[in-house]
């Protein structure tokens, strides 16, 4: 068991997180279907959590609360996925490589279970990102 686990993002689209967008970025479905991080069964060992553990993920960036995961699809050892969306926005680096788009995959993070620190709502990142949360739902 380790107190942190350095890994490589990707972030992607997913089925849970297209079909709870419909609903709206403020629902609790979008929350549980974003606010997750998945990762590889024996990295989630590696670093001492079981599935649903509250996790800090840090780049370079940010960082961001998340929910840890059993991947719903391929994720070998050493990579994890993060659903695009709010979360994933704290921690993907700028950089475009001249595309004009972020790195949305291919960044290293730092996971660290925090099981006892609460994930934050899509609204609360979204004005506490420019110091507008004011508090509340």
């Amino acid at each position: 068991m380790t107190e942190k686990i350095v890994l490589n993002m990707i972030t992607q689209r997913s089925i849970e997180e297209g079909v709870a967008m419909e609903k709206g970025k403020t629902t609790p479905e979008y929350f549980e279907a974003c606010s997750v991080v998945e990762m590889n069964p024996e990295d989630m060992k590696a670093l001492g959590i079981w599935r649903n553990t509250n996790v800090r993920v840090t780049s370079e960036v940010g960082s961001v609360i998340v929910k840890a995961i059993e991947p719903t699809q391929y994720c070998p050892p050493g990579l994890a996925h993060i659903r695009q969306g709010v979360w994933a926005n704290q921690v993907v680096p700028p950089r475009t490589q001249s595309t004009g788009v972020p790195q949305y995959s291919g960044f290293p993070v730092t996971i660290e279970p925090v099981p006892s620190e609460k994930r934050k709502g899509a609204l609360e990142l979204v004005q506490g990102a420019v110091g507008l949360w004011r508090g509340g739902k």
